[in-house]
C-alpha cells in the first residue's frame, strides 16, 4: 500500500471563501459565478460531495447559471461521487429549461449515473413526460437497460408513472 501525501490544510478564509462559490451555484447567481469564472474560478469545482458548481446549479434549476457555467468550460459529464451527472439531476428535478441548456451544452441524452441510469429513465421513473420527450428528440436510447436489466418503459411502470410509461411504449419501435 502506497503512502499518500497529507493533504495541505485549508484555512478558515479559504474554506468560507469556497462555501461562498457553491452557494452561488446552489442559488443561481450567475453573475456572482461569472464574475469569478472570468477571474480564473476552475468551472469544474467540487465540494466533499464530488457535486460540481454545474451539478448544482443544474439540480437546483438555475438555467442562468447553467449557462455561464457551460460557457466556461464547465463539463456537462461531471458525475459527483454518488454517479450522478447535472443532466440526471435537472430529469429528477424535472426542470425543462436546465434540460434543454445542457443538451444545448454537449450533455450526452444517453449518460449513465449511478446504477446504469440514463436521464431517460429517471425522467420516465418520475413521470416527467416532456423531459422524456426532449431526450427522444436528441437521441435517447429507448432500449437502454440499467444495471437491474430495466429499460425506462420498464422503470416508468415500477414506479407508476403511467404517463411516461404510456409515453414510451408509444414511442418504441414495432418488432
Amino acid at each position: 500500500m502506497q503512502n499518500e501525501p497529507p493533504k495541505p490544510e485549508l484555512d478558515e478564509e479559504t474554506i468560507a471563501f469556497a462555501q461562498r462559490v457553491f452557494q452561488h451555484a446552489r442559488a443561481g447567481q450567475a453573475q456572482d459565478l461569472e464574475e469569478l469564472l472570468r477571474m480564473g474560478l476552475p468551472p469544474n469545482l467540487r465540494n466533499e460531495k464530488g457535486d460540481s458548481l454545474l451539478m448544482l446549479a443544474s439540480y437546483h434549476g438555475h438555467v442562468d447559471a447553467v449557462r455561464v457555467l457551460l460557457a466556461h468550460g464547465a463539463d456537462p459529464e461531471l458525475a459527483n461521487d454518488r454517479g450522478q451527472t447535472p443532466l440526471a439531476g435537472a430529469a429528477f428535478k424535472g426542470d425543462m429549461a436546465t434540460v434543454q441548456c445542457l443538451l444545448d451544452g454537449g450533455a450526452d441524452a444517453n449518460g449513465r449515473s449511478e446504477g446504469g441510469k440514463t436521464p431517460l429513465m429517471i425522467a420516465a421513473m418520475f413521470n416527467r413526460t416532456e423531459i422524456a420527450e426532449a431526450l427522444l428528440a436528441r437521441g435517447a436510447d429507448l432500449q437502454a437497460r440499467d444495471a437491474g436489466g430495466l429499460t425506462a418503459e420498464a422503470l416508468a411502470g415500477a414506479m407508476g408513472a403511467a404517463d411516461t410509461a404510456e409515453q414510451l411504449a408509444r414511442a418504441a419501435p414495432n418488432f
